[in-house]
C-alpha cells in the first residue's frame, strides 16, 4: 500500500469518527469532519493523478 493510500485511509477513518461525534451533538467535530473531507479530496486527486501517470507509462512501454 502506498503512502498516499495510507493517508487516505487515515483521513477516511478520521472523518467517520468526527462525523459520528457531530451527529451526536458535538458541533466542533463538524469542523474536523469537514477538514478531513477536504484532505480526502486533496490526496484523492494526487492518487488519481499518480495512477493515471502509471497507466500511461505502462501503455507507452507496451507500444515500444
Amino acid at each position: 500500500m502506498s503512502n498516499n493510500t495510507q493517508i487516505l485511509t487515515d483521513y477516511v477513518n478520521t472523518f467517520a469518527a468526527e462525523a459520528e461525534k457531530f451527529w451526536n451533538g458535538n458541533n466542533a467535530a463538524g469542523s474536523r469532519a469537514r477538514k478531513a473531507l477536504q484532505e480526502i479530496i486533496k490526496y484523492g486527486r494526487s492518487e488519481r493523478k499518480r495512477i493515471q501517470e502509471e497507466k500511461n507509462a505502462r501503455k507507452a512501454a507496451k507500444v515500444s
